[in-house]
């Protein structure tokens, strides 16, 4: 109960884990041995601010039992982690992680902080698994945020204390957790593969700056005790969350071990003057506005100094070394940023990049270029001119110079769906061949993280039997989970496969990627021209792709339209996006099954209100359709209900007039 609001007595029920003994003082005093397991509130008052209790006007009970401390008192246990409650959960951390059983020791004792690491990854993989299961996302903001922090400090647990590695540890402890509690929670089950996505993209993401961050850290504390202080500088604190995804309170943590405390002054003015730059001077637009053009490549050509930048490495998982070749600002390459205003916008070219420049339709990566410790490039855009890959952004602090050795690291939330919605294109574009004919081209496509848009030849609205047909096939491909190919073929001998899909138009180098479902590149250049590489999906591509079709998860298509003479184009998104639509369109037939039974001025406007959401809605265009007709047909006979009862009102009103006359006549 808080300081004020609906209160009242409240009668608890408290064990005494040894017995035989006088523990009155020692309940509610956080004694291990006494504690409380039921407790009833008999709500009857409310407190005012001033502290007064008037009465409410209706009372009630509230009870409260704690299930795992009612199973350690029954099971004879000290603590809700020594019952078989967590004992499974226990046994697959051990079996993950390779470290000592769990002991269950406390405080002091526990001198290794094992058993305190078991138990807060036991904790916090029951936290997410249900909390994501429900619908949370992990994100940068409100309840997100809390999702993501619970999720860091695992992880560090899972690395630091029990040696771990991380990437997917969560996610491989998770099936314990649905078997346990699946029948309780039955969501855990529905959505095992959803909330294991999650959990992999986030945990890969810490991963690769988990190491640095923490090596960073020491450097900080080491620093600070050099100097006499038990104090963290608080904009290097803000420099762990920002730049290495540090929660604070993990940074915190990790200080209250060695001793030390954060200025949480400093930590806010480098929070706010941060929050500051990121409305003001960084915009898209004038970080668009910074590109190379016909002079400023022709001086690159002539200089031996910047090479063409080697881009291979965008293919590749994690962050590599890179060098600074070049800074570009305001037309001028410099060899330093120390004469850039601060918050300007310039380029920077890497002798080796592992950013995917926008190419292909598909989106450019975000990330960061950085020297741990020292300073931060935040990447905001990646275009490539000529073989030369400029990265585009700001300094978010420190000083770069031509010649550093820095960290390439992009935005693996960001190029996890793009990789998804890149391989789903390729599928599109398979099945619309199957479907529709040999007659569909590519004319244009759009790689988001959210969405793919795909545009294409074809002289007439495509129907819905097709549209099912293009979108069950697609799921299909999924389904199968097939591994995705890619190499580097020559150009002459790749437009000799069956089945080959290019752009029109289009200029490929040579050799040219190619890329396939389900076959190796390699046995289809032992046998380029044999008919069965038609049965699947191969396009000349250089964009980033999924390793295998299931990691798509699933394929929603939610648009078709016509956006010139003779060209479609379908909008289809993928993922967590899917299944977020999924959702949604199941509630809108919830709520259509509950406006079909009501009726009066509530259906009127329940139907009114659903015909203007619905039209606005990005679910499936199928689901849509069918919504469509639905609420269209309940409309009718509602109107049509509406009419006959206005009917009956008048003719009843003509009857009692025609009797009202004959009563005058009379």
């Amino acid at each position: 109960m808080g300081p004020t609001g609906p209160c009242g007595p409240c009668s608890e029920i408290h064990v005494d884990r040894i017995g035989g003994r006088e523990v009155s003082h020692l309940v509610d005093g956080d004694d291990p041995t006494v504690v409380e397991i039921w407790n009833n509130v008999f709500i009857q008052f409310n407190r005012e601010e001033d502290g007064s209790l008037k009465a409410l006007p209706a009372k009630h009970v509230d009870t409260g039992m704690g299930f795992e401390r009612i199973v350690s008192v029954i099971q004879n246990r000290l603590s809700n982690y020594d019952t078989d409650i967590f004992h499974p959960i226990m046994v697959k951390i051990q079996e993950l992680s390779g470290a000592r059983p769990y002991t269950g020791k406390f405080g002091a004792e526990d001198v290794d902080g094992i058993d305190t690491a078991y138990r807060i990854v036991a904790d916090h993989v029951r936290t997410l698994s249900i909390a994501l299961s429900d619908g949370g996302v992990p994100n940068n903001v409100g309840r997100g945020y809390v999702l993501r922090r619970i999720l860091r400090r695992g992880c560090r647990y899972v690395r630091k204390k029990l040696g771990a590695p991380i990437g997917s540890f969560f996610s491989s402890l998770m099936p314990v957790v649905v078997e346990q509690m699946g029948d309780v929670f039955p969501e855990l089950q529905k959505k095992q593969d959803e909330v294991k996505e999650i959990l992999d993209e986030e945990e890969e993401s810490f991963s690769r700056t988990l190491d640095r961050g923490e090596k960073l850290f020491d450097q900080y504390a080491t620093r600070a005790k050099e100097a006499g202080s038990s104090e963290l500088n608080g904009a290097d604190v803000w420099r762990l969350y920002d730049t290495f995804g540090f929660p604070v309170d993990l940074t915190r943590l990790m200080a209250e071990e060695l001793s030390l405390t954060i200025n949480e002054k400093e930590f806010e003015a480098a929070q706010e003057r941060s929050k500051e730059a990121s409305k003001g001077t960084f915009k898209r637009d004038k970080v668009d506005s910074v590109k190379l053009d016909v002079h400023d490549l022709a001086a690159l050509e002539k200089n031996d100094a910047i090479p063409k930048t080697d881009d291979s490495p965008k293919y590749q998982l994690g962050n590599i070394t890179a060098k600074v070749k070049g800074i570009y600002y305001n037309r001028e390459f410099l060899g330093t940023t120390t004469s850039i205003p601060d918050g300007a916008n310039f380029g920077i070219l890497l002798d080796r990049t592992s950013f995917y420049a926008e190419a292909g339709g598909q989106e450019n990566d975000t990330g960061n270029i950085v020297i741990d410790g020292a300073c931060d490039f935040e990447v905001m855009n990646v275009q490539v001119y000529s073989g030369y890959v400029l990265h585009t952004g700001h300094l978010k602090y420190g000083q770069l110079d031509v010649g550093d050795d820095v960290i390439s690291s992009y935005d693996e939330l960001r190029r996890w769906p793009l990789r998804s919605n890149h391989t789903a294109t390729h599928i599109l574009n398979f099945s619309l061949r199957e479907v529709l004919g040999d007659h569909i081209d590519q004319k244009g496509s759009l790689v988001a993280p959210t969405k793919l848009r795909f545009d294409f030849s074809h002289k007439a609205q495509i129907a819905l039997p097709e549209l099912a047909k293009i979108e069950s096939m697609s799921v299909d491909w999924i389904k199968k989970n097939v591994r995705v190919y890619s190499k580097d073929v020559d150009l002459k001998s790749g437009f000799k496969i069956p089945g080959l899909r290019a752009v029109f138009g289009e200029t490929y180098p040579d050799p040219v990627r190619v890329v396939v479902l389900g076959y190796d590149v390699d046995d289809i250049t032992k046998d380029l021209e044999n008919p069965r590489w038609r049965s699947t999906s191969i396009e000349f591509c250089g964009g980033t792709h999924v390793a295998k079709t299931g990691d798509i998860k699933d394929f929603v298509i939610i648009e078709e339209s016509g956006i010139a003479k003779g060209i479609r184009r379908i909008t289809v998104i993928t993922g967590q996006e899917a299944q977020e639509a999924t959702r949604l369109a199941n509630e809108f037939k919830s709520r259509l099954d509950v406006l079909e039974t009501s009726s009066g001025n509530e259906k009127d406007a329940g139907l009114k209100a659903l015909t203007v959401e619905l039209g606005q809605a990005d679910i499936s265009v199928l689901v849509k359709a069918d919504l469509k007709e639905r609420l269209g047909a309940i409309r009718k006979a509602f109107d049509k209900q509406i009419k006959e009862k206005e009917a009956a009102l008048n003719k009843l009103s003509t009857h009692w007039s025609l009797i009202s006359t004959k009563t005058q006549t009379l």
